[in-house]
């Protein structure tokens, strides 16, 4: 004890001595305010309507949930209230520019005509980096590679460039008297949706952050891909959408100055914060799409003493311009938009997300290979759960009044079914701010629902079968790890000890709700305030630090109490 005691006072002693406060620019410059977007993904509209299902209002809506006939007027609307406010001095866009922009580049001429007219009336500089969507490795003469998206948006950050890394689309431009932007090129034209770090891309970052100091300025960071993770299990079940060896690359990234990254591709509205080995802070703040729910973008403030940022949304179109391009909008339909853009569009992506899970719970969509153990169940299970999924949960006939006769109880809620719940959940990732925590009531409802659903099919297994495929399903997603956490919650949403018939079932939902529902890193996702560069010391270093062992400690106390209470039945 006494040796670990010195090692913390040694290490107190290193950070008092060769810490270098980054409040050497003094707070006499000019406070910077600009807006930060992502992931626009302009689409040409249809001439018509196409329907999808029989809703009379969402049965458009795509199994992407974007609002493709209506993007290009939501972009116009951003542009348009980032001209109107006079605080906003810059607009940032952290990629996923136009939706096909890889295969059609017209889309980004489109695209940069609207950055072009804004600029032009505004006065204020627009700065983009390419996403996923947005370039690729030519093979057709409308393809877009980085040479002709780098042209395209030149008036956008790359004619103004200080310094660029060819041949990426990365470079720094300076934002204001105190700041610097470091956009960097997270993508590899060659993939869909992974990021095409490398080690040359993680040291170009790190020279331009210490160059920016050398230069009295504070480095900026946009990119496409995220830095950290925005879910509980991102780097495992969407690790295509945060850059590999994330953490590692975060630790260096903030140990060389940055505090601050704005990225996007995610689709989801969330910050997240790492502390690193030398105690500085980095914060990833997430951009939703613009144009999927909920029509999102960030505004943020920045002096050397704090960081404010705040959530707008876009809340209205011009309904004519889109009535005059696209035909077969129903007045109902119009007459919500004009109450509420922003409504509208949360109805758009539940029916969205409702038409592509209903699409894809098949054995084959699901990845689920015939060989596998849990094969056959969960095959029984996905077209049970299909069919109750629109069965209503109160009411008459309903799956509350249903699960009566066997014991189960589900709380009231205001859910109609649980379609209508499980995209909920999906949409509150999207919003940020999740409001659903895994004992709450959204959560009980569906892991109770499911429970009674399959209550048949499960009775006839044995507890060793049941077990066995929820460990497979839950190895072969890569959450082993993750066992105590789900077991947790399983004892909490059914009221005690958990069956292997409840863990089972635990288990099959593990992504929607770990993925969805839960959001515990303590950092506020769409308004808050942080600490500026300007107050980085010595001391704040070791508060961090101290942070971090706190939270390293806590997760090994809460491992070590799950294991405790494991040999505990083990021994009933």
């Amino acid at each position: 004890m006494k040796k670990f005691i010195s090692i913390l006072l040694t290490i107190s002693l290193v950070f008092s001595i060769c810490a270098v406060s980054a409040s050497a620019a003094e707070d006499d410059g000019p406070d910077i305010s600009y807006a930060v977007a992502s992931d626009l993904h302009f689409n040409f509209p249809d001439e018509k309507l196409e329907w999808f299902s029989e809703d009379p209002i969402y049965g458009y809506a795509n199994r992407r949930a974007a609002m493709e006939n209506e993007s290009g007027l939501i972009i116009d609307e951003f542009l348009n209230q980032c001209a109107e406010d006079e605080t906003i001095q810059f607009v940032l866009i952290a990629g996923d520019l136009a939706d096909n922009g890889k295969g059609d580049y017209t889309e980004h001429v489109a695209v940069a005509e609207k950055l072009q007219e804004f600029e032009s009336k505004s006065g204020k500089s627009v700065y983009v980096v390419p996403g996923n969507h947005d370039v690729c490795n030519p093979s057709e003469d409308d393809d877009t590679d980085l040479a002709r998206f780098m042209e395209i948006y030149a008036d956008f950050g790359y004619d103004k460039a200080l310094t660029r890394d060819l041949p990426y689309a990365s470079y720094t431009a300076d934002l204001g008297e105190k700041y610097r932007l470091i956009a960097l090129d997270s993508n590899d034209p060659s993939k869909s949706t992974e990021d095409g770090m490398n080690d040359h891309k993680v040291q170009w970052v790190i020279d331009q952050a210490e160059l920016a100091y050398e230069e009295g300025r504070y480095p900026i960071l946009m990119m496409h891909h995220n830095l950290l993770d925005h879910m509980p299990m991102q780097r495992i079940l969407s690790r295509n959408f945060i850059i590999r060896n994330h953490t590692i690359t975060a630790d260096q990234f903030a140990n060389a100055g940055i505090k601050v990254v704005f990225s996007g591709h995610e689709h989801c509205s969330d910050a997240a914060v790492y502390i690193s080995s030398q105690g500085n802070k980095i914060y990833d703040f997430a951009t939703t799409s613009l144009t999927m729910y909920p029509l999102q973008y960030r505004v943020f403030t920045f002096n050397d003493d704090k960081i404010d940022y705040e959530a707008r949304t876009v809340d209205s179109i011009d309904l004519d311009a889109l009535t005059s391009t696209v035909k077969g909008y129903s007045a109902e339909q119009l007459a919500l938009m004009e109450a509420g853009l922003n409504d509208y569009a949360k109805g758009f992506l539940k029916a969205g997300v409702e038409y592509r899970l209903a699409l894809g719970f098949t054995m084959e969509k699901m990845g689920i290979d015939e060989d596998a153990i849990y094969y056959d169940l969960v095959n029984t299970v996905v077209g049970k759960l299909v069919n109750a999924l629109e069965t209503p949960l109160y009411g008459e006939g309903s799956i509350s009044e249903q699960m009566k006769k066997y014991g189960f109880t589900i709380p009231e809620s205001e859910y109609e079914n649980g379609w209508d719940l499980a995209t909920d959940l999906v949409a509150a990732h999207y919003e940020g701010e999740e409001v659903y925590p895994l004992e709450g009531e959204a959560v009980t409802i569906l892991l109770r629902t499911v429970a009674f659903i399959l209550r048949e099919e499960l009775s006839l297994l044995s507890g060793g079968t049941l077990t066995a495929s929820a460990d497979a399903m839950i190895a072969d997603n890569g959450l082993t790890a993750y066992k105590p956490q789900l077991t947790e919650m399983g004892s909490t949403a059914f009221g005690g000890g958990i069956s292997a018939a409840e863990y089972f079932i635990v288990a099959l939902l593990s992504p929607l709700l770990y993925t969805f529902a839960n959001d515990d890193d303590g950092v506020p996702d769409n308004n808050g305030t942080l600490e500026g560069y300007g107050t980085v010391t010595s001391k704040s270093k070791l508060d961090n630090l101290a942070e971090k062992f706190r939270s390293f400690f806590e997760t090994i106390a809460m491992y070590f109490r799950m294991f405790m209470d494991i040999i505990a039945k083990i021994g009933q």
